[in-house]
């Protein structure tokens, strides 16, 4: 029996901190897959660009491998490079941000045998713009790592994410009503917790909130009152320079948190994106607020309805293990390259 040999290059693959590792290399494994990681970061690093390149053409060379999954975040990789690889092996550009990195998700399509999308339009978009070697691939999550656990409730609201003007608007609405909100991440004052206290307060959480990050022109939220007025700057900064920089992120995207708190079993209230439907059954599977007021009138809701609360996140998390799997998105990736 054949066994699929991938080559994954990705940074950073040191499984205490990194996304690649629990969500590719693993669920490639579970799979069956031999899998021969290249960290290319740590190989910069220490090489620098060029050496880098030359040492994974070196390592396809060397392991023959079926499938080369290449995960980049910049110009780390040289397209000339991919295209000699494509030489000897299948190549995939897993992208995470085709949705307003557009050019960039073009380029990679050019030199690649296959590309990822996370956008429920991206098959049109792509398409529309002369590429078919796309697959439609949203993000999931590794329920080895996000799972439910028999923990207490601790918390009434929580939130756990990078701090955003936008984020701390919303969670300035929440607490001026009068509802307590736990936050943890970069540029909180909590400060970043790891992955396992991370987990432990998807479970511990009554209310798991999902904020968006993303450019917003809303006049409320640029020109709120009820803020610090460096954070009002940063906000307007952020709209302005988004008129200029095509890789602002200036629409939101279905993310990986949409399935990690769910696999975890927490309640998720959670911003509207295009494709969310297409994923869970609002109000069924996901809750979901569509402006401040919404999320102070349905955080309240919820709040009071044990049962309600605790109905719509059991169905998520039977959706998630069913349905949302990064071990599933990878089958079907294998599949469509005929590895499977």
């Amino acid at each position: 029996m054949h066994v699929t040999k991938v080559i994954l290059a990705a940074s950073p693959l040191d499984p205490a901190i990194s996304y690649e590792y629990h969500n590719i290399q693993i669920p490639l494994q579970k799979l069956g897959c031999l899998v021969v990681p290249f960290d290319f970061g740590l190989s910069m690093r220490t090489f620098g660009r060029e050496a880098m390149n030359e040492e994974l053409l070196a390592l396809v060379q060397r392991e023959e491998p079926d499938l080369v999954i290449f995960v980049p975040h910049t110009d780390e990789f040289r397209p000339e490079l991919v295209d000699e690889i494509s030489r000897y092996a299948i190549t995939l550009a897993y992208l995470y941000d085709d949705m307003w990195r557009i050019e960039y998700s073009r380029y990679w399509a050019r030199h690649s045998t296959l590309v990822t999308t996370s956008d429920v339009n991206g098959l049109r978009k792509f398409r529309e713009a002369g590429f078919v070697n796309v697959v439609y691939s949203p993000f999931a999550c590794n329920p080895d790592v996000y799972c439910r656990r028999d923990l207490p409730k601790l918390y009434d609201v929580t939130f756990v994410g990078q701090y955003h003007p936008q984020r701390e608007w919303h969670i300035g609405h929440l607490k001026r009503a009068g509802i307590d909100v736990r936050v943890w991440g970069l540029g909180w004052p909590s400060g970043v917790v790891n992955t396992e206290d991370m987990v432990n307060i998807f479970n511990q959480s009554r209310i798991n909130l999902n904020l968006s990050n993303c450019v917003s022109w809303d006049i409320r939220y640029l020109a709120s009152p009820f803020r610090p007025i460096k954070s009002t700057l940063r906000s307007w900064r952020q709209a302005v320079y988004s008129v200029a920089r095509p890789d602002m992120k200036t629409v939101e995207q279905v993310k990986g948190r949409h399935f990690e708190i769910s696999a975890c079993g927490g309640f998720q209230l959670s911003y509207y994106v295009e494709g969310l439907e297409r994923l869970y059954s609002i109000g069924e599977e996901i809750a979901v607020y569509a402006s401040p007021a919404d999320l102070i009138e349905k955080t309240r809701y919820y709040l009071r309805n044990v049962d309600a609360r605790e109905c719509v996140a059991e169905r998520g998390f039977a959706r998630t293990l069913r349905d949302h799997t990064m071990e599933r998105r990878f089958r079907e990736i294998l599949m469509r390259l005929g590895l499977y």
